[in-house]
């Protein structure tokens, strides 16, 4: 037994199929299917046979199966061999390890993403030309 196993407060097998809001403390493990949202300062495990379709907010995610969504982390995202992530990932660690699969983008700034142009638009005068009339 791995060593966060060993603190594992609650636990989703694979034949687990549930929807909605999850919110927790501690770990959690899903080896499961889960679709909805994930809500923790902790730690959010997805297993070998986990497949989660969810918008995740969490401390710590380490997976090792599939989760499609967005996963926004305050301490790091691990994503280990055999396993993918379909989707944008926030954090301020990202862990991939050789074979582990990230399909998506990676902010690892820690600040609200500003879009900033980069060729300045100047504001445009409409210029009036007088044309003397011909007659």
């Amino acid at each position: 037994m791995k060593k966060e196993d060993s603190q594992i407060k609650a636990y989703m097998a694979e034949d687990t199929v549930f929807n909605g809001s999850l919110s927790f403390e501690g770990t959690v493990r899903i080896d499961g299917k889960f679709e909805g949202q994930v809500h923790t300062d902790d730690t959010l495990i997805v297993g070998d046979a986990g497949h989660i379709r969810a918008e995740i907010f969490a401390g710590t995610v380490i997976c090792m199966g599939l989760v499609e969504g967005t996963i926004t982390a305050t301490k790091k995202v691990e994503i280990h061999s055999n396993s993918k992530v379909v989707g944008n990932v926030k954090s301020p660690a990202l862990y991939i390890e050789l074979g582990g699969i990230l399909d998506g983008s990676c902010d690892m700034t820690g600040k609200e993403t500003k879009i900033i142009p980069l060729v300045k638009t100047e504001a445009k005068e409409k210029k009036v030309v007088a044309h003397p009339k011909q007659g």
